[in-house]
C-alpha cells in the first residue's frame, strides 16, 4: 500500500481491505497496522478500540455508496437511474474480487448482524439507504403501491447475486442476474405505462 502522510487515513483503508477478505471479527489491529505502515502502539492515537476502527470503515462505505447514489440522481429519468444503479453495481463491479471475497457492504452487514449493537446497526443502514433510494426511484416512475416491493426485489437480487458469485466462485452468477433485473425494469415500466393509458388500476408487477 502506498505510503500516504495521513496515518489515519492508511489506517482506515487498511482496515478496509482487511475486513473485506477476511472479516471483521478475524481482522486484529496488529493485522491493519502492519498492512497500513503504521507502528502498531500509533493505531491507539487514532482508534481506540478495534470497534472505532469500524465504524470508520462503515463511514467511508457510507461516503462512497452516497457519493454514487448523488451520480445516478443527476441522470434524467427515473428508469435510466435503476439501470445504472445495476450497471454500476453489478457489470462495473470488480466481479472477480467479489468472486473470491464477497461484497464489502453485504459481507460486513451480515457478519456484524449476528453480533447486533451500534456497528451492526451503522452497517445495516447502508443497506437501508440503497432501499430507500430504489424505492424513490419506483416512485418516480408511477409505482408508488408497489415501489417498497420492487426495491427490495432490485436490492435483494443485486445482494443475492454477489451471495452466489462469492459462494461458487463464478461471476456469471452476477452477470447473468444484471440481463434479468435489467429486463425486468423494462418490462415493470411497459405494463406501468399501459396501466396509466387505460385508466385502469392493475397489478403493476410482471
Amino acid at each position: 500500500m502506498p505510503r500516504k502522510t495521513d496515518k489515519r487515513i492508511r489506517l482506515i483503508e487498511a482496515a478496509m481491505v482487511l475486513i473485506h477478505q477476511q472479516s471483521f471479527n478475524l481482522t486484529t489491529l496488529a493485522d491493519i497496522a502492519h498492512k497500513a505502515d503504521v507502528p502498531l502502539g500509533n493505531v491507539y492515537y487514532y482508534f481506540k478500540k478495534k470497534e472505532d476502527i469500524g465504524e470508520a470503515v462503515i463511514e467511508k462505505l457510507a461516503a462512497t455508496l452516497s457519493e454514487m447514489l448523488k451520480q445516478l440522481d443527476e441522470i434524467s429519468q427515473p428508469l435510466d437511474r435503476l439501470k445504472a444503479f445495476i450497471r454500476t453495481s453489478i457489470v462495473n463491479e470488480n466481479l472477480e474480487q467479489v468472486a473470491r471475497y464477497g461484497c464489502s457492504i453485504g459481507g460486513l452487514c451480515q457478519e456484524l448482524s449476528k453480533q447486533s449493537g451500534q456497528l451492526a446497526d451503522r452497517a445495516a443502514k447502508l443497506l437501508h439507504d440503497m432501499l430507500q433510494w430504489a424505492q424513490v426511484q419506483f416512485n418516480a416512475i408511477g409505482c408508488a403501491a408497489e415501489s417498497a416491493n420492487f426495491a427490495l426485489s432490485l436490492v435483494s437480487g443485486v445482494q443475492g447475486s454477489y451471495l452466489l458469485t462469492h459462494t461458487f466462485k463464478d461471476p456469471q452468477f452476477s452477470i447473468r442476474q444484471a440481463d434479468i433485473l435489467l429486463s425486468w425494469l423494462d418490462r415493470v415500466k411497459v405494463k406501468q405505462y399501459q396501466t396509466a393509458k387505460s385508466g385502469v388500476e392493475e397489478e403493476v408487477f410482471v
